[in-house]
């Protein structure tokens, strides 16, 4: 399941959308009913792949949610998690995950062993990977990883400040070699629009598409905001 082939044959905009019930920003979200029903509901409103969360801490999520997904979607599913251990990547491939989140801050503060071991362990497990920066210095350091996709979260996970102009400032001079996704704080089909000039190709919606009272129908509008 290739998301780039998905993205590059979209004509509007290609969104991730994300089941999660709870932030550590907004607390709960949205009451734990059927995942597999927002899920489909996510689907029919246009979206392209879904990110769950299997974090119970502060999201609310768990492994079981992802499994009862999987065995009902066939659309590419990222396991959203912090991962820290190639356990959790083991876990990511028994439940039948697509893709997999690194997130390159861990790594480049030298948290985590070597970031080419954990994408290496990723692909051996036949899994891909979805690398996220924050600043400038970390996305130009996920350049020469040899992974599927880039993102940009505009959440600053130190101190949980957003700013979606994070996205435009760290695109600046970008040279294309790989498809970006736009993370975290995107509610209007204004932001897309504003995200995707500044060179953004996909997009991670999480909370503004839980909080909703219509999730298909507020996928469908961002998804037609291009």
């Amino acid at each position: 399941m290739n998301l780039i082939d998905l993205f590059n044959s979209n004509k509007h905009a290609s969104l991730i959308t994300e089941v999660k019930f709870s932030s550590p920003t907004l607390g709960g979200i949205r009451k734990k009913e059927d995942p597999v029903k927002i899920a489909k509901d996510m689907l029919d409103g246009g979206a392209k792949a879904l990110s769950i969360l299997t974090q119970p801490y502060l999201f609310d999520g768990s492994p079981e949610i992802f499994i009862k997904i999987r065995k009902e979607v066939k659309v590419p599913l990222l396991m959203k998690d912090v991962i820290v251990d190639k356990t959790q990547i083991d876990a990511a491939k028994k439940i039948g995950a697509d893709y997999i989140l690194l997130i390159q801050g861990l790594f480049d503060i030298g948290l985590l062993d070597e970031i080419d071991e954990f994408i290496d362990y990723g692909h051996k497990n036949g899994l891909k990977i979805l690398l996220e920066s924050h600043t400038k210095n970390e996305f130009n350091n996920s350049l020469s990883a040899d992974v599927e996709l880039l993102g940009i979260n505009n959440r600053n996970l130190d101190n949980l400040e957003l700013d979606i102009n994070t996205t435009k400032s760290i695109l600046e001079d970008y040279d294309k070699s790989k498809l970006v996704i736009s993370e975290s704080g995107i509610n209007s089909p204004e932001d897309i629009r504003f995200l995707h000039s500044c060179g953004a190709d996909a997009f991670l919606v999480g909370s503004s598409i839980m909080k909703s009272e219509n999730i298909k129908e507020n996928v469908n509008r961002l998804v037609n905001a291009i």
